[in-house]
């Protein structure tokens, strides 16, 4: 899924070329940013580490960490809905 086709109002892991991720509430995309809320951000290059996260973020909930966040859209790799993702 492309960030700009993002569903408003539902929660999405947005993945990195860095290896960052973001877990959080899609609010809108611009082309060049896209806006959060109740995010939880980690820096998580090893692949399994991150998926792991993912899945545990799935069955137990977002850990927020951050309220309100700008992801640039340039750098995000890959989209997908949390509800989505394989509970643990």
């Amino acid at each position: 899924m492309n960030i700009q086709d993002a569903p408003h109002g539902i929660n999405v892991v947005v993945e990195t070329g860095s290896g960052r991720v973001y877990i959080g509430r899609f609010d809108s995309a611009n082309g060049f940013t896209a806006l959060l809320h109740d995010c939880d951000i980690r820096d998580l290059p090893d692949a399994a580490a991150r998926e792991q996260h993912i899945r545990e973020s799935a069955t137990y909930g977002i850990d927020v960490k951050e309220r309100d966040v700008q992801v640039d859209a340039l750098g995000v790799t890959r989209v997908r809905l949390l509800r989505d993702i394989p509970k643990l």
